[in-house]
């Protein structure tokens, strides 16, 4: 089952924007020599990977996300405002309504403080992006259901080497893609089933979110597929140099060894 197939999951296709810009940043990188192609030198230009890497982010968790059973809502790359930005996932369930910014921050170190998350040592604004994604969809579905309600906002952490957690924010929830699904089926009910019927309701209307700038067939998932089919070959090549490499050095080294005793064990 993928991601858009799951009970409840509606909306446009996971990772639809980035994909999107992805390959649009990947349309002018001149094809890799073959050289290049034998030793692996990956096909992702500067421009194009951080949202290669983005894409793959929210990807994974649109594969957790379509774990949720049929009381969860999810929507997936939500346009929100008018210069192409969107919310990577909007879910509603027993518990309530969440904003999900994902961030794939491949084999970094995160430090996670009340105010601020530092990716690496760098300041980041991930904290005020996901209260504000909150808000734009809290005040649209008040509006809407003329009584509050409330959107958390969340950051979901995919790719990291380590999450140090020195305080967690007060408002805003932090945690790895690992966690989310139990994190959210967790949480006490708070919605009664008659407003969750009628929050859904809202959340199909895509245009109460904002105006669709494109449509899900816009996306070309085939183009991405082979793109990632060719980034992961060449991160394997990669590996079998690596791997080649390191068997090398030990050869020599034995050999080496080998002959610097040679005239003691002859003696």
């Amino acid at each position: 089952m993928t991601a858009t197939e799951s009970a409840g999951a509606i909306g446009a296709i996971p990772a639809a924007e980035v994909i999107t810009a992805c390959l649009r940043a990947q349309a002018g990188v001149p094809r890799r020599s073959r050289a290049a192609r034998v030793f692996g030198r990956s096909p992702l230009s500067e421009d194009s990977r951080p949202w290669y890497l983005g894409a793959l982010g929210e990807l994974q968790v649109a594969e957790r996300l379509a774990k949720l059973g049929p009381d969860w809502t999810v929507l997936h790359s939500v346009p929100i405002g008018e210069r192409g930005s969107d919310i990577d996932h909007v879910v509603l369930g027993p518990a309530g309504v969440f904003t999900l910014n994902t961030k794939f921050h491949e084999d970094a170190r995160i430090w996670v403080g009340s105010t601020r998350i530092l990716v690496n040592g760098q300041k980041t604004d991930h904290l005020r992006n996901s209260r504000y994604e909150a808000q734009r969809v809290a005040k649209k579905l008040t509006a809407m259901a003329g009584e509050p309600i409330t959107v958390h906002p969340a950051i979901v952490l995919v790719g990291a080497r380590s999450v140090t957690f020195r305080e967690r924010p007060a408002d805003v929830m932090v945690l790895r893609d690992t966690e989310l699904v139990r994190w959210l089926t967790r949480r006490a009910a708070t919605l009664e089933p008659g407003l969750r019927d009628r929050v859904a309701e809202m959340l199909t209307r895509l245009e109460t979110l904002a105006t669709m700038s494109g449509t899900p067939a816009d996306v070309d998932l085939s183009a991405f597929a082979a793109l990632r089919h060719e980034v992961g070959a060449a991160r394997r090549i990669r590996m079998l140099w690596g791997t080649a490499i390191l068997l090398g050095g030990v050869a020599v080294a034995a050999t080496v060894a080998i002959n610097a005793y040679a005239p003691l064990l002859g003696g």
